[in-house]
C-alpha cells in the first residue's frame, strides 16, 4: 500500500482486505490474553454498542439542537453515573472523549473557579505520584503548578504530606479510586476535608474505578467512601469505555452542582460565526460513542452489570491467588478492585521485564511499570476464563525466566485514553 491517495478509489474488498492485513499484528484483546487497553463485555455487548455506534456514524454532538437524541443521551449517561456516584439533583455533568480529557477538563474548571471566585493568578494543585500522568499533562497545558507529594508504604496518597503542601494558591487537590498504578483507593475523606480547608476543588479520579466500585460495593465488598457521599468532593470522572464495556471514546465528568460544572464550559460571542460555546476539549464531537454508551448502559442494566462484575472481581481473586503461590513473584501494593500489579520477589534472581517478554511471546499482554519495575493488569470479565492459563505460564515462565530483554523501553505506555 502506498501513503498517497490514490488515482482511483479501490474496491470495498480491497480496502477490507488492507485493514484485516495491517491488524494482524495487533494484540488479540478478544482471547482474553490482553490485560490492558480493551475490555469486553461480550459478543453481545459489542453487537448492540455496533449497532448503536452505526445508527450514529456521521451525526455531530456540537450541536445538540441539531440532534436533540445526542443531547438526551448525554442527559442519560450522566445521570446514570451521577446515581451510580451518589449524586442528587443538583449533580450535573459531561461526557467527554475518554479519562484524560475528563482529568483535563477537571482541572480547568477547578482552576476557573480559584480564579473567579478567589482570586488566584498563579494556581497550584497538588497530588500524590500515584495520580494519573493525564495531571501533570493539564498542568502543563493550563498553566497550573502540580506540587506531587509521596505515598505511603500501602501505596495511598500520604495524606500528612497533602496537608503540608497545600496553600492559597491550591486550586485542586486529587484523589483516585483506584489509582492506576497498585490499584489501590486513596483516602478519599481526609483528602476532601484538606481541599476543602483552603477552598479548593476535590477531584476524584475514578476513571478505571467507577463502573466497578459501585456495583462491588452491592455484592457485598467493602469500599472505603470515595464519591459523592464524602464531603468535600467536588467532582469525579468515571470512563464507561473501561469496565462500563463501551467502545472507546466515552468517559464522564459530574460535578457536585451546576454552579461548578459552569466553570468547565467555554463561551465566546465575540465571533462572525455567532456564539460559540463548548464543555469539551473538542468542538466536533463524535456522536457514535455517546449512542453506543448509551446503549450498553441500557442494555446491560443494573443486573448486568453486577454480573460482570462479580465475574472480574472472581478473577481478579484467582489471579492473586494465583501470583502468591509463585515464589518468584511479589504483588506491588494490595489491590482494592481490579487492579493487579506484579513484581518479582527477588529482583536480583528475576528481571520481570524478560518475564513480560516472555509473556509476549506467548500472547499476553501487559503494561510495564517501574518505581518498582513491575507488570501491570487490568482485569476485566474478558479475561476470566483465562486466568489459570495464564497462571499456569506465569509459574513455568517465572522459574525459568532469563536472558536479556528484547523490549528496550523501561515501561510501556500506561494510559487512560
Amino acid at each position: 500500500m502506498s501513503n498517497r491517495l490514490p488515482s482511483t478509489g479501490l474496491a470495498r474488498d480491497e480496502v477490507l482486505a488492507a485493514l484485516e492485513s495491517m491488524r494482524g499484528a495487533d494484540v488479540d484483546w478478544r482471547s482474553g490474553r490482553c490485560f490492558s487497553l480493551v475490555f469486553d463485555g461480550g459478543e453481545d455487548v459489542r453487537d448492540v454498542a455496533r449497532a448503536a455506534h452505526d445508527l450514529y456514524l456521521s451525526e455531530n454532538a456540537l450541536n445538540t439542537n441539531a440532534f436533540p437524541s445526542l443531547a438526551r443521551m448525554q442527559a442519560d449517561v450522566v445521570g446514570i453515573v451521577a446515581d451510580l456516584l451518589h449524586g442528587d439533583d443538583a449533580t450535573a455533568g459531561f461526557m467527554t472523549s475518554g479519562g484524560t480529557e475528563s482529568i483535563l477538563v477537571a482541572v480547568k474548571a477547578a482552576k476557573e473557579r480559584a480564579r473567579i471566585e478567589r482570586g488566584v493568578t498563579e494556581p497550584e494543585m497538588v497530588l500524590a505520584r500515584s495520580a494519573h500522568a493525564a495531571f501533570h499533562k493539564a498542568a502543563h497545558d493550563f498553566g497550573v503548578a502540580a506540587r506531587v507529594v509521596p505515598v505511603r508504604d500501602d501505596w495511598r496518597a500520604d495524606v500528612d504530606a497533602i496537608e503540608a503542601s497545600v496553600n492559597d494558591r491550591t486550586v485542586l487537590v486529587v484523589a483516585s479510586a483506584p489509582q492506576y498504578p497498585q490499584g489501590v483507593v486513596d483516602p478519599v475523606p481526609e483528602i476532601a476535608a484538606i481541599a476543602q480547608s483552603v477552598g479548593a476543588n476535590c477531584h476524584v479520579d475514578a476513571c478505571m474505578g467507577g463502573f466497578v466500585l459501585p456495583f462491588a460495593q452491592r455484592l457485598g465488598v467493602d469500599v472505603a467512601p470515595w464519591d459523592f457521599r464524602v464531603d468535600g468532593v467536588t467532582s469525579i470522572s468515571a470512563d464507561v469505555h473501561k469496565l462500563g464495556y463501551s467502545p472507546k471514546g466515552a468517559s464522564v465528568i459530574v460535578h457536585r452542582t451546576r454552579d461548578l460544572r459552569r466553570y468547565q464550559t467555554f463561551v465566546f460571542d465575540d465571533w462572525l460565526g455567532g456564539l460559540y460555546a463548548s464543555p469539551n476539549l473538542l468542538g466536533t464531537r463524535p456522536a457514535g460513542p455517546i449512542a453506543a454508551a448509551w446503549a450498553v448502559l441500557h442494555y446491560l442494566g443494573e443486573e448486568g452489570y453486577l454480573r460482570l462484575t462479580r465475574v472480574t472481581l472472581d478473577a481478579t481473586a484467582r489471579l492473586l491467588d494465583g501470583i502468591r503461590s509463585i515464589p518468584q513473584l511479589a504483588l506491588v501494593g494490595e489491590p482494592d478492585a481490579h487492579i493487579v500489579c506484579f513484581g518479582a520477589a527477588d529482583p536480583g534472581s528475576l528481571d520481570v521485564f524478560v518475564l513480560g517478554d516472555a509473556l509476549a511471546s506467548k500472547g499476553w499482554f501487559f503494561d510495564r511499570q517501574t518505581g518498582p519495575e513491575s507488570l501491570h493488569a487490568t482485569v476485566s470479565a474478558g479475561n476470566a476464563p483465562m486466568i489459570e492459563r495464564l497462571v499456569d505460564d506465569l509459574r513455568t515462565l517465572a522459574a525459568g525466566a532469563g536472558g536479556t530483554r528484547t523490549n528496550r523501553r523501561d515501561t510501556d505506555y500506561a494510559t487512560l485514553e
